[in-house]
């Protein structure tokens, strides 16, 4: 087999799973997974950078005054913030939020 070339197996796109599990994009269902998604992403865009700085959750939190459970939930996507607290956490770690608005397809 050669690499460059895949091989179709009858496979199933990912959107098409998605779509069966959670709705067509635009529908509410899946407006919700689409952002518990982002959330969750974020999550793990946050510890990333966090273990890349060699800071614990604790640590973190003192330096931006807040609490280790915050910074957990956060990394876990089980908080909602607004955007200046995403710039405050980012900015503990010594990082730069950028926002880019996109069209959706």
């Amino acid at each position: 087999m050669n690499r460059k070339e895949p091989q179709n197996r009858n496979l199933t796109p990912l959107e098409d799973l998605i779509a069966e599990d959670f709705g067509a994009v635009g529908s509410p269902e899946r407006e919700q997974f689409d952002m518990e998604c982002d959330t969750f992403i974020i999550g793990e865009q946050l510890k990333n950078e966090r273990l890349k700085a060699g800071l614990t959750q604790e640590q973190l939190a003192n330096k931006i005054g807040t609490k280790k459970s915050f910074i957990s939930r956060v990394e876990k996507g089980h908080a909602d913030i607004q955007l200046s607290t995403l710039v405050k956490l980012f900015q503990g770690l010594g990082r730069q939020v950028r926002v880019s608005v996109v069209k959706v397809q």
